[in-house]
């Protein structure tokens, strides 16, 4: 007899402790299910005659049958409407997965052709600085080169005036020598 008392102390206080926590609103399928769970039970506690209790009772359980059937439809709908927005999730996961790893990939090429492009122009910068650096030795030579032909062309021009001032020589010593030699005959 104790121990039953005890039990039941124990069913009181489990059924305190829920009570003491605050109400949460049911789901509609909760709803649904306290709903019939009323049916059935005013049904079974209000018996009227035998036929129409019958009938009542064949009614009353095809309608919960079928009220069941209505509660497992929409529970295997949304389930599969979860499913579906798990898979949805998922194949949305995977794709933004890859597309990052593209990203990346695309990312590293970009920085690879920069590298390459810097380099590219550094060489050509090298070149055009040679380049520039060769032009200059160049035009320095090339107006040496100037230099020293417009010196050879005033040397010429001296050296042409030197020919004919010694041929101008050449033949006024070989009138003097003529002249020279008739006076002494």
């Amino acid at each position: 007899m104790s121990s039953l008392y005890t039990r039941s102390k124990e069913y009181t206080r489990s059924r305190k402790a829920q009570s003491d926590s605050p109400p949460s609103s049911p789901s509609p399928i909760a709803k649904t299910f306290r709903h019939e769970r009323l049916s059935r039970l005013e049904a079974a506690t209000n018996p009227t005659t035998s036929d129409s209790s019958y009938s009542d009772r064949a009614s009353s359980r095809s309608s919960a049958y079928t009220r069941r059937e209505n509660r497992l439809a929409a529970l295997r709908a949304e389930e599969e409407s979860n499913r579906d927005y798990k898979k949805l999730y998922e194949s949305a996961l995977s794709e933004n997965q890859k597309l990052k790893s593209k990203l990346q990939e695309a990312q590293l090429e970009l920085a690879d052709i920069k590298s390459k492009l810097e380099k590219a122009t550094q060489q050509k910068q090298e070149k055009t600085s040679d380049r520039s650096s060769m032009l200059e030795l160049e035009k320095r030579e090339k107006r040496a080169l100037e230099r020293k032909l417009s010196e050879m062309e005033e040397e010429m021009k001296i050296l042409t005036e030197l020919k004919s001032d010694n041929q101008r020589l050449k033949d006024e010593n070989g009138a003097l020598i003529r002249v020279i030699s008739k006076l002494s005959k």
